[in-house]
C-alpha cells in the first residue's frame, strides 16, 4: 500500500509539472488565427469607415503580417481601458492599435519592436487664448481613459495639480474628447498626434490649434502576453520582411502621405 501511494504521488507530481509546463508555453498562432484587440474608433490606425468596415494603417499592416505568417487575422473591438485584461485572459492574442510602448506596460505585456513614432500633443480651439502649458492652469483638460496620453500627462505632477480639480477629465474614446472640446466644456485635449491630425482633418482643421508644447515623443508597438515570445519574434520578422520588400512603405503612404 505504501509503495502504491508513493507511486500515485509521483504520477500526480509528474502530471502537475507537465500541466504547468503546458501553461508556460504559449503559441498564439497554433490554431492558424491571430486575434487582434483594438479600439475601433482610433483613426487612422484602426477604425470603421462609412460602410462600417474596419480600415486603417494597423489593419492593413496586420493583414500583411498575417499573409506572411500564413495565418488568418481576426479583429476584435475591445474596451480600451480593459485591453491588458482582455489580453491576459486570452480573449485576444495581441493589442495592435496605436499601442504606445511605456515602461509600465512592459511589466504587463511583451512588446514587438517599435514600428511607428508618435507624439502626445495639446489641442485647443482655434479662437482660444491658450498658447502654452502654463496657460492651462486652472483649466479643464480631457484625455482618453487608460491611454498613454493620460500616462504622459499624469507624469507631470506639477501640471496636473495646476488643473481644475487637480486632475484630467477622462473619456472612453478620443472622439468623445474632441466633442467635449468643441462643446467648450473642456479647454484642451491631449492625445496621440497620429490620431489627432487625422481627426482634425476630418472635422475641419480650421477649428483647432495645436500648441508648440507637448507631452513627449513615443513609439507604437504590438503587445503580446509576456510568455508569448515566439509570436513576438515571428511578427517582428514579418514586419522586417515587409519593410525590406517595400510593402510597409506602401501601407504607410496610403494613410500618412499627407
Amino acid at each position: 500500500m505504501k509503495k502504491l501511494c508513493a507511486l500515485l504521488t509521483l504520477v500526480l507530481l509528474f502530471t502537475g509539472c507537465q500541466t504547468e509546463k503546458k501553461q508556460d508555453v504559449v503559441d498564439a498562432l497554433a490554431d492558424g488565427v491571430l486575434t487582434v484587440g483594438l479600439d475601433d474608433t482610433f483613426a487612422p490606425m484602426g477604425f470603421r469607415d462609412d460602410n462600417n468596415e474596419l480600415v486603417g494603417f494597423d489593419i492593413d499592416l496586420a493583414k500583411a503580417v498575417g499573409e506572411k505568417l500564413d495565418v488568418e487575422v481576426e479583429f476584435v473591438p475591445i474596451d480600451w481601458a480593459m485591453k491588458e485584461t482582455e489580453l491576459n485572459s486570452a480573449n485576444i492574442d495581441c493589442i495592435w492599435n496605436g499601442y504606445s510602448i511605456t515602461e509600465d506596460r512592459k511589466k504587463q505585456v511583451a512588446f514587438s519592436e517599435p514600428y511607428l513614432d508618435n507624439r502626445q500633443i495639446i489641442i485647443v480651439l482655434a479662437d482660444s487664448d491658450i498658447n502654452s502649458k502654463d496657460d492651462l492652469s486652472g483649466k479643464i483638460v480631457a484625455v482618453q481613459k487608460e491611454s498613454s496620453a493620460l500616462d504622459a500627462v499624469n507624469a507631470d505632477s506639477d501640471f496636473v495639480s495646476s488643473l481644475q480639480d487637480g486632475k484630467c477629465v477622462e473619456f472612453d474614446t478620443n472622439i468623445d474628447c474632441f466633442m467635449d472640446l468643441e462643446a467648450k466644456r473642456s479647454d484642451a485635449i491631449v492625445c496621440d498626434e497620429v490620431l489627432a491630425r487625422y481627426v482634425m482633418k476630418q472635422r475641419g482643421e480650421e477649428k483647432y490649434k495645436v500648441l508648440a508644447d507637448d507631452f513627449g515623443v513615443e513609439e507604437y508597438g504590438i503587445g503580446f502576453r509576456l510568455n508569448d515570445t515566439d509570436t513576438v519574434d515571428k511578427v517582428n520578422d514579418a514586419i522586417e520582411q515587409l519593410k525590406d520588400e517595400g510593402a510597409y512603405d506602401t501601407i504607410y503612404q496610403t494613410w500618412f502621405a499627407k
